[in-house]
């Protein structure tokens, strides 16, 4: 039976006076891939500063498991950009104790095509938005933690990057060995391919909550994004188009 990681019961958030949780429940087990949907300003960034612990809540309780792990991709998005990937990535180890690691050629390969140690000394500033993307997510996977947190990490990016980015996360999803994942958009077609579950929410609460395919119906998501929408699979990514 997988470990549960994390419970967040009844939990709700507000801003001065306007609700941005109210009473959500989750939980995330060891293997989850979780896609949460939303208009903007729905709560999934909040919520995702919750688990994160980040932010506490005003109401409600969180519980992790023993030395539960959780790392936030737009984290990395704040590192100084005067610093190297090597920093953001592998911090002040010495490089012979992380040069000849198999598991960092591992991911760097996995997300760059290849190891170069030349890589390790660009200025984080001199990178695309999609290669500081893939850098926080080698820094996440290389950090060997328990659940990963992915808000919007295609914001921004161009096609042929979010695009490039998505296949790399289907790759790190169709791996059991992965940590769980919790990816938040507001595109269903952001949504990577082994992702199994999904949310839906609205004005701050859970509307629908189960297995993908049962959630992201045309019913469900038009309802949502309070908009006539036509949802479909297309291979194993979902898309929605507008009905007018």
């Amino acid at each position: 039976m997988a470990r549960n990681l994390v419970n967040i019961e009844e939990v709700s958030k507000a801003f001065d006076i306007r609700a941005l949780l109210e009473r959500v429940s989750l939980g995330v087990s060891e293997g989850d891939r979780i896609g949460i949907v939303g208009r903007n300003g729905s709560g999934k960034s909040t919520l995702m500063k919750i688990i994160a612990a980040i932010e506490q809540p005003d109401q409600g309780r969180v519980t992790k498991a023993n030395s539960v792990k959780i790392g936030l991709l737009s984290q990395v998005d704040k590192a100084d950009p005067n610093s190297t990937v090597g920093d953001v990535v592998i911090g002040d180890r010495a490089k012979h104790e992380w040069a000849s690691d198999s598991e960092i050629r591992e991911v760097f390969t996995g997300l760059f095509g290849g190891f170069d140690d030349h890589l390790f000394e660009r200025k984080f500033a001199t990178l695309s938005g999609g290669e500081k993307r893939r850098v926080g997510l080698a820094k996440l996977l290389i950090d060997d933690l328990d659940l990963i947190l992915l808000d919007e990490p295609t914001s921004g990016l161009d096609l042929p990057g979010r695009e490039d980015l998505l296949t790399r996360f289907a790759t790190f999803a169709s791996d059991p060995s992965s940590p769980a994942s919790i990816i938040v958009t507001h595109h269903l077609e952001e949504i990577p391919v082994g992702t199994t579950h999904a949310l839906l929410i609205k004005n701050g609460q859970i509307a629908y909550a189960g297995e993908i395919d049962e959630v992201l119906t045309t019913q469900n998501v038009s309802e949502v994004f309070n908009y006539p929408l036509t949802v479909t699979k297309e291979g194993a990514r979902f898309f929605a188009r507008a009905n007018r």
